[in-house]
């Protein structure tokens, strides 16, 4: 005797035509993420897990440098100025004069300082402040000799607990099909197979800047997906904006999933002529998110500098780069081809006698310390976050190739850190298996070049101190 099947629960989904890209598939809501309302502890053991092993690995590579504070603690100096009541930093304590900016007030107006110094003259940090933000408890407990180093080694592991949870969201939301178990081994990739290997363990401003930068991407891109929490998407914009500046062509990433989400975006952009309200809303309030962190910098900015917008490099005291800012400004066609170069075509520097592998402080392509480049320009597939992911890299990327400096001494190109997140997600839901040998070879040879880098790498901190 035949039995009548049940119906099914779900509705049949119709066939996609061909190239269109993949909607999401909803998941379950939040509060059944790990870590939600009724859940214990025992939810974060992953995070838990991943922190501390991220810790103990970038604690080890920092050596005797994670004991002490690293030689350009411009952030820890800018918070302890703070908790003085005062905005500038008293020049007798700086502890090197190396990237501050000096400002002079000539005619009414302010003015890089030239020549001898000034008793006028008045000096601050020519970075965005966030970092200070952040390390001002600390400072305040520790005053200028709080140790940025190992802050920095913390600063790490927490990005790379922030990346995995990015990514777990992801695949529970079905804009990713991958495992916890690759999840992890992506967010490690990120933490050792990466340019983020070297910066974490230094402390130092500018590799300081990088590390949180990442952190708050993650947290960013994880409230901006769907721009279902647009006001938390834009406190995070704006933290990450004022700790590294191209960051603000981030936002790029929540305007398109705001006005347009997919998987028909002609059709959506279309639509708004008809039904505005609710993606205004979420921009609105995205603004609203950012605007109170973008108000202060932009008030402390006025304050220091007379701009709105700077936060310090055109007033660099006697630094290499003041010719060229001078004749070309900050950003400039004319900084395109080396800039290129040091992203792309720098090769590792081979002497055979004696035999010896070095690198350019000035760059080293993106094909040895991040090979897993090539796939994302193959994908496998192209999901609905394929287009706004690729739109972010290559608006957040333009502003490191114009720039006046190509991060001078480094390995490899440390401005692509900036949207090194963004390429890991695209390789995370473009489809290529962890098992495929093509992608094992590539994993391998980019934590063995970063490896590299993270032992070889002799910044400001050893120069200054000898090592």
């Amino acid at each position: 005797m035949s039995r009548t099947p049940k119906p099914s629960a779900e509705p049949p989904v119709a066939p996609l035509p061909p190239g269109a890209e993949t909607p999401p598939v909803p998941g379950p809501p939040e509060a059944a993420e790990p870590g939600g309302p009724g859940r214990g502890w025992a939810a974060y053991k992953t995070e838990a897990l991943l922190f501390l092993v991220g810790f103990a690995v970038l604690a080890s590579f920092s050596s005797q440098r994670f004991l002490r504070q690293s030689a350009a603690p411009h952030f820890v100096y800018q918070a302890q100025s703070w908790l003085e009541g005062r905005l500038d930093v008293d020049p007798e304590v700086l502890p090197n004069l190396e990237d501050w900016a000096c400002v002079r007030v000539r005619e009414g107006k302010k003015v890089r300082c030239e020549g001898r110094l000034l008793p006028g003259d008045r000096w601050y940090v020519s970075f965005p402040s966030f970092p200070a933000v952040v390390m001002l408890p600390f400072v305040a407990l520790h005053g200028y000799q709080f140790n940025d180093t190992s802050f920095g080694v913390i600063t790490g592991a927490l990005a790379l607990v922030s990346f995995y949870v990015l990514l777990r969201f992801l695949s529970r939301r079905g804009e990713s099909s991958r495992s916890p178990h690759e999840n992890l081994a992506l967010a490690l990739l990120l933490g050792f197979g990466t340019l983020f290997f070297y910066c974490a363990i230094r402390g130092e401003v500018w590799f300081s800047a990088e590390v949180m930068g990442v952190a708050l991407t993650c947290l960013y891109v994880r409230n901006a997906v769907g721009a279902n929490r647009p006001v938390l998407a834009g406190l995070f914009f704006s933290m990450a904006t004022l700790t590294r500046t191209p960051l603000l062509f981030a936002g790029l990433f929540f305007v398109l999933e705001a006005l347009c989400p997919g998987p028909d975006r002609r059709e959506q952009l279309r639509a708004l002529s008809r039904n505005w309200k609710p993606a205004a809303r979420k921009l609105g309030l995205f603004a609203l998110g950012a605007a109170p962190l973008a108000g202060l910098a932009a008030a402390y900015n006025l304050y220091r500098f007379g701009r709105l917008g700077e936060f310090g490099h055109a007033f660099l005291y006697n630094n290499r780069v003041n010719l060229d800012i001078d004749r070309h400004g900050l950003f400039n066609l004319a900084y395109l081809g080396r800039n290129l170069e040091a992203a792309f075509f720098k090769l590792p520097q081979v002497s055979w006698n004696p035999l010896r592998l070095g690198y350019d402080p000035h760059g080293l392509t993106l094909l040895l310390t991040l090979p897993l480049l090539v796939f994302l320009l193959i994908p496998k597939s192209r999901p609905r976050l394929h287009l706004p992911l690729w739109l972010t890299v290559a608006v957040c990327a333009l502003p490191g190739l114009f720039y006046q400096n190509t991060g001078y001494m480094q390995f490899g190109f440390r401005f692509s850190l900036d949207y090194t997140p963004y390429l890991l997600v695209l390789f995370a839901v473009g489809g290529w298996s962890l098992r495929h040998r093509a992608v094992l070879a590539a994993v391998a040879l980019g934590v063995l070049v970063n490896f590299w880098g993270a032992v070889a790498f002799r910044g400001y901190t050893e120069l200054v101190r000898n090592w």
